[in-house]
């Protein structure tokens, strides 16, 4: 063997050498952080409920999403560094990065999800507290997620209607009257009945009824709450039109709708309708 030959077999032991020793300290590091994780009693949220909460924003279901969302730094969070603050700064980012890659493979154009996560990553990295971190966070879901239900729907609703589907979104856990939706609209129940039903295709009960469903649903799915206690919590007047609601639109009734769908795969567990 020549002293070249020599030199490339030495180097490449020295390369395997390297790489055994990186890998057992990644070995290592991974034990040491598992180990912590369960010392400190630390727990990463369910892949199943993560991944259906960011397939809610990038479908635009504003329902769906307020039923889903928590707060950053709660149950399921990890540990990405001591300093509680930034920590939470790095969730913030991450869950940025996520929402606007799953809203580009919903439609939205890479230019506009690009520059709404420039403009929520700048926003984060001044937060000096938990409570503006928090803010940030709500408002950037909420915001992609109203993008997302303009570009599913074809087209960009009148302010009029927007305000509309944003109280009923708001108030779906108390008892809504269309009278109410006028009273605070200041229009009569006629004129924004005539509206609503020219820009989204159903009347206004119809869509409540279809919202509340749907919360429902992802209760069901994603929650430990009862048929009950969500029935009460969407303000319906009895247990029985609830599960008669229910079926109606999902095509089974809520207790087997639970049996089905509670803590399978987020990709298997869209809602269906009959």
């Amino acid at each position: 063997m020549n002293e070249k030959e020599n030199k490339n077999e030495n180097h490449l032991i020295s390369n395997t050498e390297n790489e055994e020793i990186y890998h057992l300290d990644t070995r290592k590091a991974l034990s040491k952080h598992f180990f912590e994780k369960r010392e400190n009693g630390w727990t990463h949220a369910p892949f199943e409920r993560e991944m259906a909460f960011y397939e809610s924003v990038r479908s635009g279901s504003l329902e769906t999403v307020k039923t889903l969302f928590t707060p950053l730094g709660g149950e399921g969070f990890g540990n990405l560094c001591d300093n509680y603050l930034q920590n939470l700064k790095y969730h913030l980012v991450i869950s940025i990065a996520m929402i606007t890659r799953f809203c580009i493979n919903g439609g939205m154009s890479p230019e506009e999800a690009y520059n709404m996560s420039d403009i929520y990553i700048q926003k984060t990295d001044k937060c000096t507290s938990k409570n503006e971190i928090n803010d940030i966070h709500y408002r950037m879901v909420i915001e992609f997620t109203k993008r997302m239900r303009q570009i599913k729907n074809g087209h960009i609703y009148s302010k009029t209607v927007i305000s509309l589907l944003d109280y009923i979104s708001d108030h779906l856990h108390e008892k809504i009257l269309v009278q109410d939706i006028a009273n605070v609209a200041q229009y009569t129940v006629p004129y924004i009945s005539r509206v609503f039903r020219s820009e989204v295709g159903v009347n206004i009960s119809t869509y409540i009824m279809q919202k509340k469903i749907e919360a429902a649903a992802n209760m069901l799915q994603f929650s430990d709450y009862s048929s009950l206690e969500i029935s009460s919590y969407l303000q319906f007047s009895s247990q029985s039109y609830f599960i008669k609601q229910f079926k109606k639109h999902i095509g089974i009734t809520p207790n087997e709708y639970r049996k089905r769908y509670y803590s399978v795969g987020w990709m298997d567990g869209k809602i269906i309708k009959k």
